[in-house]
């Protein structure tokens, strides 16, 4: 008894070096989508488009042991603020790097600042206990989508408003999971928080399709979010009943076909003949 409780302590203080890993599966999919979504409407893949991947990929991460630890409250946890610090340090490093050898550095900086309100905003959330509200939600994948723009501007070496459009439309359609999902518990249940969002986000891709920043291909990929909350409102027994892996794989399916449609929107005229 005294040699496997010795054995026990020890794996337990061995344990601070062990990196942490995010459980939240979707906002992976919702990373590379994002990230994706950038490269093709850049048109090309560099070395760049690499590293925006590590640094959103690293940044994602990083908020994963500083959320947790902020829930700890008062008592620290070594290996949270450790790995919170190495997958901080990698991020700001690359984000650090791409300032230098950009010419064009006020879409960066926007960027950058962009997420780091939002990250604000996250930890402001977690420690009042407000982490799963709506809001909340929405401006944590706003700013997981920013990778969209991050790759096309390190990509290309500046900023274009179908960038800008692209990270609203990766927002607007990865929020509508937010509302979805919400359905399946009984405190946030009600279908009309889902309406409003999806109205207002559809008048939204509206907009930017007249004003010139979307083409109408790809702002019909919202089209897909559009399908989806409309087959769960009329299987919505089925959906708030069946398991979450069910659900996983709807909010995948439909993120590949968002993925699809804008892909092929903007491929080069030569490769879409």
């Amino acid at each position: 008894m005294t040699s496997s409780a010795t054995h026990s302590s020890s794996s337990k203080s061995l344990q601070w070096y062990l990196p942490t890993f995010s459980p939240e599966h979707g906002v992976y999919v919702m990373l590379i989508v994002s990230l994706l979504t950038g490269a093709a409407a850049a048109q090309q893949w560099t070395w760049a488009t690499t590293l925006a991947l590590i640094c959103g990929f690293c940044g994602f991460q990083a908020e994963h042991p500083l959320v947790w630890q902020i829930k700890q409250r008062k008592k620290l946890q070594p290996r949270l603020l450790l790995w919170a610090s190495i997958y901080g340090g990698v991020a700001g490093a690359i984000a650090l790097w791409f300032l230098w050898h950009n010419l064009h550095i006020l879409p960066l900086l926007l960027i950058y600042g962009i997420a780091i309100a939002a990250l604000i905003f996250d930890v402001v959330s977690v420690w009042h206990r407000q982490q799963k509200s709506r809001l909340n939600e929405i401006v944590t994948f706003a700013a997981v989508c920013l990778l969209a723009p991050l790759a096309y501007t390190v990509t290309v070496g500046t900023i274009s408003h179908v960038a800008i459009a692209l990270w609203v439309l990766n927002t607007l359609f990865f929020s509508s999971a937010i509302f979805t999902v919400k359905l399946r518990k009984t405190k946030t249940a009600s279908i009309i928080p889902g309406i409003i969002f999806h109205g207002t986000a559809s008048a939204i891709v509206l907009a930017l399709w007249l004003i010139g920043w979307l083409a109408p291909i790809t702002a019909s990929a919202f089209g897909v979010a559009l399908v989806k909350f409309t087959l769960i409102l009329w299987q919505k027994n089925w959906y708030c009943t069946t398991k979450i892996q069910q659900v996983a794989s709807l909010e995948t399916v439909s993120s590949f076909a968002f993925l699809v449609i804008i892909a092929f929107s903007l491929l080069p005229p030569y490769l879409s003949e």
